[in-house]
């Protein structure tokens, strides 16, 4: 009797968690698209580079929960799928995960072109060329995983067609760490840069002070991502805890803390800042007042 409700409360606990996971997913691939409509519907934020980076910053988190979620339940459920459904999956996971921290940098650059060439930030910040900054993006993401599978798929055609149980685990950790570091420090130079003109008697000191403040909100951002890379080594640390139990559990957690809630605290992050975006977040006004909102170029 004892032992039967035991297992009636580990199962409850099981899908207690699942719900849970299930949940923070949805509710923030919701708040993502409901921003991306937003965007999207307005001539006025799609032909802005700012808002074309945000939107692609939605665009490319929302992807990734996507695939996140999916490769969890098929964890969850220990279910089995082909191979090459699982490179693909794997591939847009690795792809998502390294192109948050390159948009940041070109968000960083965007913000330093805008504070320290005023004259010439329409010139160079065009939607066409934010666009080519997004493709280039995507194809640095792509072409690290591309080659691992172009170059497995020559010598093993047919392990693509075996069945394999997908996980998260098959991200890049060296060609992400460059990235990273890359980013990290492109990041910091436009930081310091604005710092100086900031403090420049000839520049907008009301607009420089708010362009460092955003790259420094970047920089948080980015620790948030880095933390990511934290995932596998305090896995492989919890490995080694002698219940099975407490070992799921803090799985969870370092599920939860270092691979989802990075994702999830974009939106809230940047939109709570942007004049234009910020109604999305703030109960303030109904869903039909959102076709409202105009953007605040000034807004940095």
């Amino acid at each position: 009797m004892l032992c039967s409700m035991l297992l009636i409360f580990v199962d409850f606990y099981f899908i207690l968690l699942m719900f849970l996971v299930l949940g923070i997913h949805v509710v923030f691939i919701y708040i993502n698209l409901a921003m991306l409509f937003t965007l999207w519907s307005k001539p006025s934020f799609r032909h802005t580079a700012r808002y074309i980076l945000f939107a692609h910053m939605l665009f490319n988190d929302t992807i990734h929960l996507a695939i996140t979620l999916t490769l969890y339940m098929l964890g969850h459920f220990h279910l089995f799928v082909v191979r090459v459904a699982c490179a693909f999956m794997v591939l847009l996971s690795s792809c998502t995960f390294v192109n948050a921290p390159l948009n940041l940098a070109v968000m960083s650059l965007e913000r330093y072109t805008a504070v320290c060439f005023p004259l010439r930030h329409s010139e160079l910040a065009t939607p066409g060329r934010t666009q080519l900054a997004v493709g280039l993006v995507w194809a640095l993401g792509v072409i690290n995983v591309l080659i691992d599978v172009c170059a497995l798929f020559l010598t093993e055609p047919s392990f693509f067609l075996s069945p394999a149980l997908c996980t998260i685990e098959h991200l890049q950790t060296g060609f992400n760490a460059f990235c990273f570091v890359a980013v990290s420090l492109i990041i910091i130079y436009t930081y310091i840069a604005i710092i100086v003109t900031a403090r420049s008697a000839s520049s907008d000191k009301t607009k420089a002070s708010k362009a460092h403040k955003t790259v420094l909100l970047h920089l948080v951002q980015l620790g948030l991502l880095l933390s990511s890379f934290l995932y596998a080594p305090i896995e492989s640390a919890l490995a080694s805890v002698g219940s099975t139990t407490i070992f799921i559990d803090l799985r969870y957690l370092n599920f939860l803390f270092l691979i989802i809630l990075p994702r999830c605290l974009s939106p809230l992050i940047y939109g709570l800042r942007d004049d234009a975006v910020r109604p999305l977040h703030i109960g303030k006004r109904s869903t039909c007042t959102f076709r409202k909102v105009i953007p605040n170029f000034q807004k940095i």
